[in-house]
């Protein structure tokens, strides 16, 4: 149920947003002109920041809620303890799948002058929203993987503490969680693919 309302909340956000400018008679032009001026490279850096920050954040979460039912559970059942370590090693991989997209996305910003008036051109605009959408995309895909493998390898703990024929079965479905990191990994990579700092225009 709290996904379902963190997802509704993220989809009307933006619109919600702007009705509310729009109601508070904010100069939506003037903010429309501010973003134009802010350098693509603050939104190259945020975007690059939010991969990498996003993604450790989501593999400690991850760790955190795992190792937890990992230690208790071992307790009792000492035998789960090495074979349950594949769902940290799941839940560091996200971290590392962070990394990855950061130094994909790094190597893209190009040093550019501004133009006359101090403004970038559309070329690097373009650019530096695009690392910055894919470096969101991959930080919360990120996100969501961790917690995901997180909960779902505390389950394979407890499962397998009680019962050792399950442990194969939860795996796969730990598997299947850790499938969403790549796939804003994969989502990441194509955004920035034509991200282009010295491209006419």
């Amino acid at each position: 149920m709290r996904a379902l309302v963190l997802g509704v909340a993220a989809t009307l956000g933006l619109p919600s947003l702007l009705l509310l400018l729009y109601l508070l008679n904010v100069d939506l032009q003037y903010l429309f002109f501010l973003f134009r001026n802010i350098s693509p490279y603050f939104w190259s850096a945020l975007g690059i920041s939010l991969c990498v920050g996003l993604s450790i954040v989501g593999a400690a979460w991850g760790i955190f809620i795992t190792g937890s039912s990992l230690v208790g559970a071992a307790i009792r059942e000492p035998r789960i303890t090495s074979k349950n370590l594949i769902s940290i090693i799941f839940c560091e991989a996200v971290a590392i799948y962070g990394v990855i997209v950061a130094i994909i996305l790094q190597t893209k910003v190009e040093a550019v002058k501004p133009q006359a008036d101090g403004t970038y051109g559309l070329a690097a605009a373009n650019a530096g929203y695009a690392i910055l959408g894919a470096g969101s995309v991959t930080g919360w895909a990120n996100l969501a993987c961790g917690l995901s493998v997180g909960i779902v390898g505390s389950s394979a703990a407890l499962s397998d503490a009680a019962n050792s024929t399950l442990f194969v079965k939860i795996l796969v479905v730990e598997i299947f969680a850790s499938a969403l990191g790549l796939f804003g990994v994969i989502i990441g990579i194509i955004m920035a693919g034509n991200a282009n700092f010295m491209a006419q225009g």
